[in-house]
């Protein structure tokens, strides 16, 4: 085990132990075969997103009875701690119903609007990336840094939902920013922001996400060496967009998400 974060260890600990768990539970659901439902928002939730959450949900709730909640499933519980833990039981639910591995469970804790830990863990994978504030950032116990990258010619970009594209200011120039890359990816938001917290990529545009999209992501990849933001500037996980990339690369991708692509 690392050294990481050593005022976290107890949660990240659960963390980690309580999203393969759910992890087990996922993989289990997707051997007996899984049907989708549509939410109010057109994406899909099966029981198994339901069945990972009750289970992580119930963990937290037992090994920190004084934090808060709040899952994408709709788990909510008021903290009493100051501190509360985000999840996302199945981040990548279309990846899991069609078999892909690139689907991960993500759990994170924010105390006093930061968040501390991290976890995101790709079952199908057998991997799991973590970090706590200060500890630095590690896949299954072994340290991650972001790459060495410093020119757009010679990166890597990838970019979370290209069907979302129509009618976002991105829409127009978008084609021409992407030419400037070495290569674009598109492999689905966790798995992307872990290919940038890794070194394997060096930017990440993720155009719509909530709070549970992005709390152990956020966390993961600064520890790596990243950097984060939103379009507006800020640096929040509910901000609802944001990107994460190697600092040489930050000035240029700001100008761009500000400006709408101009």
């Amino acid at each position: 085990m690392s050294n990481a974060g050593k005022g976290w260890k107890a949660e990240l600990a659960a963390a980690r132990r309580i999203a393969l768990g759910a992890g087990r539970i996922a993989l289990e659901h997707a051997a007996r075969g899984v049907v989708a439902e549509d939410k109010p928002d057109d994406s899909p939730v099966t029981a198994a997103d339901r069945a990972a959450e009750a289970y992580i949900a119930g963990e937290l709730q037992a090994a920190f009875p004084d934090d808060g909640l709040l899952g994408e499933e709709g788990g909510r519980a008021e903290a009493r701690s100051g501190r509360r833990w985000i999840v996302d039981p199945i981040d990548g639910t279309r990846d899991f119903l069609r078999g892909m591995d690139t689907w991960g469970i993500l759990i994170g804790l924010e105390a006093d609007g930061e968040v501390t830990v991290g976890v995101a863990h790709f079952p199908a994978q057998g991997r799991t990336y973590f970090a706590t504030r200060g500890g630095g950032a590690f896949v299954d116990d072994r340290p991650i840094r972001i790459s060495a990258i410093r020119e757009k010619s010679r990166a890597v970009l990838c970019l979370t939902g290209f069907n979302g594209l129509a009618g976002h200011p991105f829409a127009r120039p978008i084609l021409d920013f992407m030419a400037g890359f070495w290569s674009v990816r598109s492999l689905g938001g966790c798995q992307d922001a872990m290919l940038v917290a890794s070194g394997r990529a060096d930017c990440w545009i993720e155009m719509n996400a909530a709070a549970w999209d992005l709390a152990p992501l956020k966390v993961i990849a600064e520890e790596a060496g990243a950097v984060f933001f939103n379009f507006d500037g800020g640096r929040t996980i509910h901000g609802g967009n944001c990107v994460i990339c190697v600092p040489p690369l930050e000035a240029e991708l700001r100008a761009f998400v500000a400006g709408g692509g101009r």
